[in-house]
């Protein structure tokens, strides 16, 4: 059989065409255009050779002669390859396009050369003799039309793949040398077989079989259908954050290197697998779950959604973004974006502490404030006690010697009677107040973390506060005025203790307000207002500077310099929010005093 060896190497080149095009096929379960424009191709080099090998066995086994009509169909595919390949490039470039007019002058070339071929008996324009041996063949001038164009638009392709690739990654993609390589080999053989080597016509599609080779690897091993425009950037590879790229199918295009320092693993093992294959998302903690429903919408919508997540065994956390890749309103692709926000988390628990232990030291630091009142408080009524022994002491020594003396009357028994018990009611006056104050510090000291609501009357809380603030008063020589607006009898629940904190807070602020200066005064006064009771600390003092009253209950800020921590308003506004429910208000003009209003509703 003549040219049995070129017919056995066409087959071999249509099976490997075949598979090349199953593979794709099973793969690429949803067509993108890229999938389609390389189907075109394949199967317009299919044709060629099945045409090729059509044409052989019609040689042989009915006239050579018939040979020439043969290849006028098999110029179908032959014009059309080139047209399908510079699709492949504009779509490589586009990721999506929409159907234009001028995309039909692309084919005004192909059907004038079909439409001359197919009447070149009569003008023999396009073969003036034929033979399968390009040595034996003499060429009409318009085959030389058809060469130039079909040449050119192979070179067009090969540019506008090569631009496309430098341009996405800064240097050449292993998938578009493949391609480019590919494309450039059939074009080689064609010209030396017909130029040097004087071959025959089935040199050229034979060398499909590299073309194959080379395409197959760009798509097997470098999953070059399924690229998406984003992966093709090197910079991301200096970027802190990490990121994947998926197909429509969720089978991952691409990574960068952060991703891959990340989770450990090498992107050669990750592209062309399926994410959820992969144990990449059993190492994330928290809402993994959801991967595959947000995967899933971002191909509908354009929304980004976004969910925090921390790695399995590591010290890791992230803010996670999933996005559909569009363009042209056509997705593309799927984009998983990684934040890392470790440092945050750590910075965050750092200044957590930090803030536990500024709290704890103001804490502290009332303790301290209440120590020295409870020493001045109780160094009085112990000393006046004391006083009274003194007098008891000298009552009872009189008393005993008057018990002999026959001057004493039963009235001087009596007045002495009467003398000793009014000593006994002082002791018993200072023993009470002893046990307000003992009761007062304790609440504050020993239940300064109780957070247990009790009712109370308005009157126990400011007695507490009159008690723990005396002796800050007196040294500062201040006077505070309680006024009564409403029932003192009337009851409100929640920890005395935090709020008699709150109050003693702010009338200290009141008392510093004064810079020191004497014999001034602080009006505390208790009103009602739409079912809530009011509590107002007001002092006529230096005022709040406006920088300051902004920031006064959002930030630690402090107008003592290094004597303050800025935390003590601070607590107070979250202690009123967070334990009463209420609210704090206050005005303030500079030079002429603050007003603070402490708001609490009734029980």
């Amino acid at each position: 059989m003549q040219h049995l060896g070129y017919f056995i190497a066409l087959g071999v080149t249509v099976i490997a065409e075949l598979v090349i095009f199953y593979y794709i096929r099973k793969r690429s379960s949803k067509q993108n255009q890229l999938v389609t424009a390389f189907k075109l191709t394949m199967t317009c080099m299919m044709l060629w050779c099945i045409g090729l090998m059509i044409q052989i066995l019609v040689i042989n086994f009915i006239s050579p002669n018939v040979a020439i009509y043969v290849d006028y169909f098999i110029y179908l595919p032959v014009v059309l390859t080139p047209v399908a390949l510079f699709f492949i490039a504009y779509i490589f470039i586009k990721k999506h396009i929409e159907f234009k007019k001028w995309y039909l002058l692309f084919f005004i070339i192909p059907i004038i050369t079909m439409l001359i071929l197919w009447t070149n008996d009569f003008h023999h324009l396009f073969y003036e003799y034929y033979s399968v041996n390009t040595s034996e063949t003499v060429f009409g001038p318009y085959f030389y039309v058809h060469s130039a164009y079909t040449y050119g638009l192979f070179a067009v392709d090969i540019i506008m793949l090569l631009i496309t690739s430098i341009k996405n990654s800064s240097f050449l993609s292993k998938q578009s040398i493949l391609i480019v390589l590919g494309t450039l080999v059939p074009i080689v053989v064609n010209v030396v077989c017909m130029a040097i080597l004087n071959g025959n016509i089935y040199t050229t599609p034979i060398s499909f079989i590299v073309t194959i080779l080379f395409f197959g690897v760009a798509i097997l091993r470098y999953n070059f259908l399924n690229v998406a425009p984003i992966a093709l950037k090197r910079v991301v590879d200096q970027m802190s954050d990490s990121y994947l790229v998926l197909n429509q199918d969720y089978i991952i295009s691409d990574c960068n290197k952060p991703f891959e320092n990340i989770f450990h693993v090498k992107k050669n093992s990750l592209i062309g697998k399926d994410i959820f294959e992969l144990n990449i998302a059993q190492k994330i903690v928290s809402n993994t779950s959801n991967f595959k429903d947000y995967m899933l919408k971002v191909q509908e919508t354009d929304k980004i959604y976004k969910l925090e997540a921390s790695l399995k065994d590591e010290e890791r956390y992230f803010n996670i973004e999933i996005s559909g890749i569009y363009e042209d309103n056509q997705c593309i692709g799927i984009l998983i974006l990684f934040k890392d926000i470790t440092q945050h988390v750590i910075d965050m628990r750092t200044l957590e502490r930090n803030q536990n232990t500024l709290l704890e030291r103001e804490r502290l630091a009332s303790l301290g404030q209440m120590v020295g009142g409870i020493a001045h408080n109780l160094k009085t009524p112990i000393m006046s006690i004391a006083g009274a022994a003194d007098g008891l002491e000298d009552l009872i020594s009189e008393y005993d010697k008057s018990i002999d003396d026959p001057d004493v009357t039963k009235e001087d028994h009596h007045a002495i009677a009467q003398d000793m018990n009014s000593w006994v009611s002082k002791i018993r006056t200072y023993d009470s107040y002893m046990s307000d104050v003992i009761t007062a510090v304790k609440g504050q000291a020993v239940n300064m973390n109780d957070d247990k609501p009790i009712v109370f009357t308005i009157k126990e809380l400011l007695n507490r506060v009159n008690i723990l603030m005396k002796h800050e008063l007196k040294n500062a020589l201040v006077t505070l005025n309680i006024e009564y607006k409403i029932d003192s009898s009337i009851s409100l629940l929640g920890n005395i203790n935090s709020l008699v904190q709150v109050i003693n807070n702010l009338i200290s602020n009141a008392i510093q307000a004064y810079n020191g200066k004497p014999n001034q005064t602080i009006d505390l006064i208790v009103d009602e207002k739409d079912n809530n009771i009011i509590i107002s600390i007001v002092d006529y003092g230096s005022g709040i500077p406006k920088e300051v009253q902004d920031k006064l209950f959002t930030q630690m800020i402090t107008t003592k310099g290094q004597n303050g921590t800025g935390l003590g308003l601070f607590m107070s506004y979250s202690t009123i929010k967070g334990h009463f429910k209420g609210n704090i208000n206050f005005s303030s003009e500079v030079g002429k005093g603050t007003r603070f209003n402490i708001i609490l509703p009734k029980k």
